[in-house]
């Protein structure tokens, strides 16, 4: 997914890049009820729904889909965001696709079990409400297994296999707006939408570097090259690499 070039008929290594002077213009625009400057915005900003999805991946859902359902997100972060809010449109709308791809997952989920693993866990618990009604307790899954012939294993492999799951997307609370799922109580330091939204403001903040800025970022802070080290990479002095990076840096931060 991550390496494909064409999704839903977007070359996505030809978007473009909105800065933020042009978003506040677009956005001015698109209150007024300019269509056209929606259409320019949104193609401006499909490098985030790009981004989010590629957190969605190995769970058997087609990039297409994926990319859609982001768009509708993307969309919908367009219509209600607020410029008086004070903070960069990206922070904004990063949630509101997470939330459209989770909604969508969710109401997509299907766990399909084979017939014979069906057929073997409905014949244990026959053999469950059997016993019970013939001794007058619940029998052990051990018993059970002796019962069927089988290993204790396989019949808890069957039992389990239809149980309801209980899905990360299972809302847990409502309050007749946003609900609260499962997902949003699970703790998770390294991967938070926090982080995540970050990591999105850097990429497109580096975006707006010249190559060789990028080079010496990298360099220094993916790589953990030293300043000298980089100097005698590419090929100039220690003095220069200083000063290449601080001008990155403070270019960088115009943009988070």
């Amino acid at each position: 997914m991550i390496n494909k070039v064409e999704i839903c008929g977007v070359n996505t290594s030809k978007l473009p890049i909105l800065g933020n002077e042009r978003k506040k213009e677009l956005l001015e625009r698109i209150k007024k009820g300019d269509c056209a400057a929606k259409d320019e915005f949104v193609e401006g900003n499909l490098r985030l729904v790009l981004s989010v999805i590629q957190r969605f991946t190995g769970r058997g859902e087609y990039v297409d889909d994926l990319f859609q359902v982001g768009c509708v997100g993307l969309i919908k972060a367009m219509e209600n965001f607020d410029m008086t809010l004070g903070v960069q449109f990206s922070t904004y709308a990063v949630p509101m696709i997470i939330g459209e791809i989770r909604r969508y997952l969710r109401d997509n989920n299907t766990i399909r079990v084979s017939r014979s693993l069906k057929d073997t866990a409905y014949k244990a618990l026959q053999t469950k409400e059997r016993l019970t009604n013939e001794t007058g307790q619940e029998p052990t899954i051990e018993k059970i297994a002796e019962e069927m012939n089988l290993k204790r294993e396989e019949v808890v492999f069957a039992l389990n296999a239809i149980a309801d799951p209980v899905s990360l997307f299972e809302p847990v609370y409502h309050d007749g707006e946003d609900a609260t799922y499962i997902v949003d109580q699970v703790k998770d330091n390294k991967n938070c939408d926090e982080n995540w939204i970050q990591e999105i403001a850097l990429k497109q903040a580096m975006d707006n570097l010249n190559e060789r800025e990028k080079h010496i970022l990298q360099l220094r802070f993916y790589k953990g090259r030293t300043q000298m080290e980089v100097a005698d990479e590419i090929g100039i002095s220690q003095a220069q690499v200083s000063r290449l990076e601080k001008s990155a840096l403070m270019h960088m931060r115009k943009y988070m």
